[in-house]
């Protein structure tokens, strides 16, 4: 799936207590204006995509395995459920052979796709050698087909808070796909350990994750 509304909206926080950073290493002082929001969120997405893509190809598709175990392991039976997962885009899990998998188990997946910006998302249903294009980014989407509604959406994360608050690319397609669904799905957010951190300076649009797994656990 696409993009945290990582741009969008003010923010208003209260100022903190004077040398709070002196007495808690992983405490950072609240902004109180979106526009040094954006600017952290913009370079903590570049730090964290830089994270990712330095560890091996060879790591990063053993840590993918052990995400879909673990995805495996959460969702249980998944004969007669449909499922959203993506294309993996700089340094992103690796899901495309777990995908295959659902097929195989009775299950059905789907591929988001951008229609248009400032639009939610739309789910085309997919499964491998089906007819591709190219969309936003380059990143393939399903050629043809209806809308479909997921009953579970895996999406990946760049960044992820104790809250399970997701930091995105910055388009904000997330948050409105979610808002504009009609049932809440099961929304699980798949990355690497190195991509908590301990805060996206969440907003109020802003819509967590239901759980989050990595190469290490479920949370």
């Amino acid at each position: 799936m696409a993009d945290n509304r990582d741009d969008e909206g003010p923010a208003q926080y209260a100022s903190p207590p004077c040398f709070m950073h002196e007495l808690d290493p992983e405490y950072r002082e609240p902004f109180s204006d979106w526009t040094d929001v954006r600017r952290w969120r913009k370079a903590e997405r570049e730090r964290l995509i830089g994270a990712r893509l330095v560890v091996s190809a060879d790591a990063r598709a053993a840590m993918s395995a052990r995400i879909a175990d673990g995805l495996d392991a959460l969702i249980g039976d998944i004969a007669g459920r449909m499922v959203s997962l993506y294309w993996p885009f700089r340094g992103e899990p690796d899901l495309r052979g777990w995908m295959a998998s659902i097929n195989d188990r009775g299950g059905r997946t789907a591929l988001p796709v951008v229609i248009e910006k400032g639009q939610p998302l739309v789910f085309r249903a997919y499964r491998p050698g089906d007819r591709l294009e190219k969309g936003v980014w380059n990143i393939p989407i399903p050629a043809e087909g209806d809308p479909v509604l997921p009953d579970i959406v895996i999406s990946p994360i760049v960044g992820i808070d104790p809250g399970n608050y997701r930091l995105g690319y910055g388009g904000g397609f997330f948050d409105r796909t979610l808002a504009a669904m009609p049932f809440r799905p099961l929304v699980i957010g798949v990355g690497y350990e190195l991509q908590r951190i301990p805060t996206i300076y969440p907003q109020p649009h802003d819509i967590p994750m239901t759980t989050v797994v990595t190469e290490a656990a479920a949370a």
